[in-house]
């Protein structure tokens, strides 16, 4: 009897251990309490999971009796599939190219026009008018009937330059016309009348014209050169803080001084001058207009101031008639 109320007494016990641990694991998963199949042989069960099977080994059951043992199903826990991240590189900017500076482009250079060459004058002919710088066979006999009448402008050479202007202009005067230094129509006809002035005086010595503004070199009587000349302008001037009158005095007078060079006074300088009169003095200048423009003296070209001292036409002592 004794052996045969122990047995249900110690399964009691056994399955009051097997509460306490179905208790104690309950918060981790289901627990599976399997059946004592014999006093020593323990069970083993196995839990299998859809995605991977995971084996645990068999907790032996606690007993008062070392001959009966009881196996616990191992809890099987749901494995958690964590999807990964992907790791996140930092993004790194490239680094900025530089611009390109654009190449520049080349400037193009303007074609060059071509350089028209001036249409050349047409030489002049008989009859034609002339002007400064023509030339040709025409404008030097037009210079010779000029030095044939006496007209001074230095040797003939076919060119109208300032000294032929300057005859040209004489002559004009010495006509009573317009003086513009052209050689026109109404200057041929008075060349080819053979238009000259006279002297007023007669003897030898130089004769200073100041109604024609001309300047004549007579020789026994007979005047054989003439210069265009630019006496007192009549204007009021101021000289050393005092104001005269710019006048070329009328009157006889003699050479009584000359400078063969550059004479500096107080109203400029004076080229070669041959003084007559005070400080008055026929003189080269390099602007001798048809009018009268001087501060007083008879001015002539620089080339004809040349001549006369080449000439030696108003040497000390000789006459100078001013009217």
């Amino acid at each position: 009897m004794g052996s045969t109320h122990s047995a249900p007494v110690r399964w009691l016990g056994a399955a009051s251990v097997l509460a306490a641990v179905a208790v104690t694991l309950a918060g981790c998963g289901p627990v599976s309490t399997g059946s004592a199949s014999g006093p020593s042989t323990p069970a083993a069960t196995t839990s299998a999971q859809t995605s991977a099977p995971v084996t645990t080994p068999a907790v032996p059951a606690t007993s008062a009796d070392t001959t009966a043992t009881t196996t616990v199903a191992p809890t099987a826990a749901t494995p958690t599939t964590t999807a990964s991240r992907p790791t996140t590189k930092p993004t790194t900017k490239p680094a900025p190219k530089p611009t390109p500076k654009p190449t520049p482009k080349p400037t193009p250079k303007p074609t060059p026009k071509p350089t028209q060459k001036p249409t050349p004058k047409p030489t002049p002919t008989e009859g034609s008018t002339l002007h400064l710088n023509d030339t040709g066979a025409y404008v030097k006999s037009v210079q010779q009937r000029l030095s044939g009448l006496g007209y001074w402008l230095g040797t003939p050479d076919g060119q109208y330059g300032g000294l032929t202007e300057q005859a040209v202009v004489a002559l004009q005067k010495a006509a009573g016309m317009g003086r513009d230094g052209v050689f026109g129509p109404a200057t041929r006809r008075a060349l080819e009348a053979g238009t000259r002035p006279h002297s007023r005086i007669g003897g030898t010595g130089v004769e200073i014209d100041k109604a024609r503004q001309l300047l004549l070199v007579v020789r026994g009587g007979q005047v054989t050169m003439i210069l265009n000349t630019s006496t007192g302008s009549g204007q009021p001037y101021t000289s050393e803080g005092q104001t005269h009158v710019a006048t070329t005095p009328a009157g006889w007078f003699t050479v009584f001084r000359s400078v063969n060079g550059e004479d500096v006074g107080p109203l400029g300088a004076l080229w070669r001058p041959r003084y007559f009169n005070g400080g008055i003095a026929v003189h080269g200048y390099t602007s001798v207009p048809a009018y009268p423009a001087s501060h007083g003296c008879a001015r002539v070209s620089m080339a004809a101031v040349d001549m006369i001292w080449a000439s030696d036409i108003m040497p000390i002592g000789s006459r100078v008639v001013v009217y």
